[in-house]
C-alpha cells in the first residue's frame, strides 16, 4: 500500500506511542517487517503536539503511561477530529478498559504481549479503513465545490431529480417546459461530473437535504 506525500511515494506511516522503550523497539522492527513506516514516541504529550495529522496510516498507543494515560491522549485526539485510527495496547486490560476505549472511538484494543499477527492484520486493517476514509472526505470535498458552481435553478431542478419527479412533474413544478428540464439536467450531469441518475443522488442528495435545512 502506498500513498503519495511531497512528490514521492511513501508507505502508510504508524505513529507509535509507548514508554517502555524495549517495547517501542520491537514493535517498531515488527511493524516495519510489512512495509509500513514507523515513528516511535516515548512521550504522548510531544507526539501530541508534533505529529504530522495529514498522514495517511494508524496510531498505536499504549493505555499506561507516566503523566498522562492512553485514555486521555485518546479522547484528546477523538476532540481534536483526528482520523487515523488508533489501536489501543495495554498489559493490564480490564472489560470496563476495553469498553471505555471503544466508547471513545479506538478501532482496537490489544493485550500485550500483544499477538504479532493480531497486531499486524489490526494495522492493516487500520490503514485500509484510514484510506477509504479519505478518500470520501475527498469525494465528498470535491462533490461540495462542484455544488457551489450550480445556478439557483440548476439547485432547484436537482433537488427536484432527487425527490423522485419526472422531467415532465419537475417542468410543472418550475413552470418551464419539459425541453427546458432536459437542458438543465444535461448541464446538471456535466457540471457535476455524474455518469448515473444513481450517481448523482449517492453524491448530492445530503447536499440537497442541507441547503433545504432538512
Amino acid at each position: 500500500m502506498r500513498t503519495v506525500g511531497a512528490g514521492a511515494y511513501l508507505s502508510p506511516l504508524i505513529h507509535l506511542i509507548d514508554d517502555d522503550e524495549a517495547v517501542r523497539s520491537g514493535l517498531a522492527l515488527l511493524i516495519s517487517t510489512v512495509g509500513l513506516r514507523v515513528q516511535a514516541w516515548p512521550d504522548p504529550q510531544v507526539f501530541m503536539a508534533g505529529f504530522d495529522r495529514q498522514t495517511i496510516g494508524a496510531i498505536v498507543l499504549d493505555v499506561r503511561m507516566p503523566g498522562i494515560s492512553g485514555l486521555s491522549v485518546l479522547d484528546t485526539l477523538m476532540a481534536q477530529g483526528v482520523d487515523q485510527p488508533v489501536i489501543m495496547l495495554t498489559g493490564h486490560g480490564t472489560v470496563e478498559m476495553c469498553r471505555r476505549a471503544f466508547k471513545a472511538g479506538a478501532a482496537e484494543f490489544l493485550e500485550k504481549p500483544v499477538d504479532d499477527e493480531a497486531l499486524l492484520e489490526a494495522l492493516q486493517n487500520a490503514v485500509r479503513q484510514h484510506v477509504k476514509s479519505r478518500e470520501r472526505s475527498q469525494a465528498d470535498r470535491h462533490a461540495q465545490e462542484r455544488y457551489t458552481q450550480l445556478s439557483a435553478r440548476e439547485r432547484e431542478v436537482l433537488g427536484l431529480i432527487v425527490a423522485g419527479l419526472t422531467n415532465k412533474e419537475i417542468g410543472r413544478a418550475l413552470d418551464v417546459s419539459p425541453r427546458t428540464v432536459e437542458t438543465h439536467r444535461a448541464n446538471l450531469f456535466a457540471k457535476l461530473e455524474a455518469e448515473s441518475l444513481a450517481q448523482l443522488i449517492r453524491q448530492y442528495a445530503t447536499l440537497v437535504d442541507e441547503a433545504d435545512g432538512r
